[in-house]
């Protein structure tokens, strides 16, 4: 059952990450965006699993009824949650019902391969799917801050330290150096200290994000060793505890 998931979870968060268009994301209220995702859905999920089944199928169906649900839900952080909530819950339950699915495909063989998609997905939701999560939560605060703080901002700056303090925090996990994540904080609060000071506004947003952003890796990154611990081993990890 494990590789199984292990499988159907980086064929989702490439259908959803790494391979969705801003065109389908835009397009999912039409048949022809709906359409083109769902056909991303069936190609990954194929091509993860190394079999062709009804099953699949059925996988593809519901992940396109969900995002057409989404679409019809107000944009935002619960919206979101929901959604992927709903398609971890399908990938489960598929799991659940067909767990010989990935070791009757043509990967089966591949031991160390069910480990590695687990490790690429967990990577992938702890950085590209938290920037999404905690973009959401922020948005509404973002607009409370003066324009003359975010005029003085890099362009993208804030994301791309979000996503490699997320990244550096799964890494640290993975690794079983849980101290390395206290020790990025630390360093964040020290480089951020002197901006925020004194503004009280800005301060609270940065801890907001910090603390979200953190949280959010944090649960990517046990979740992820905890199926790890279901696969075979990779051999370039240190042993679990």
């Amino acid at each position: 059952m494990a590789e199984t998931l292990a499988a159907l979870l980086i064929a989702h968060v490439l259908a959803d990450f790494v391979f969705q268009t801003g065109w389908m994301v835009a397009n999912k209220n039409r048949w022809q965006g709906l359409a083109a995702h769902g056909a991303i859905v069936l190609a990954t999920a194929i091509a993860a699993t190394g079999a062709f089944t009804l099953s699949l199928l059925w996988l593809t169906a519901l992940h396109a009824a969900i995002d057409l649900g989404k679409t019809r839900a107000r944009e935002g952080l619960a919206a979101y949650l929901a959604d992927q909530a709903l398609h971890i819950v399908t990938l489960c339950c598929l799991a659940f019902w067909q767990p010989q699915l990935f070791a009757s495909g043509l990967w089966a063989d591949l031991s160390l391969l069910p480990p590695l998609m687990a490790l690429v997905a967990g990577g992938v939701l702890a950085t590209r799917a938290g920037g999404f999560a905690v973009g959401y939560l922020m948005a509404p605060l973002a607009k409370r801050l003066p324009a003359s703080v975010t005029a003085e901002s890099l362009p993208g700056a804030g994301r791309l330290i979000g996503l490699m303090e997320r990244g550096l925090i799964f890494a640290f996990l993975i690794l079983h150096q849980p101290e390395g994540v206290g020790l990025l904080i630390a360093a964040k609060s020290i480089l951020r200290f002197g901006a925020v000071r004194d503004d009280r506004a800005l301060s609270e947003y940065v801890i907001i994000g910090t603390l979200a952003s953190v949280g959010w890796a944090l649960i990517v990154g046990y979740a992820t060793l905890a199926l790890l611990t279901s696969l075979p081993p990779l051999g370039i990890l240190p042993a679990n505890p």
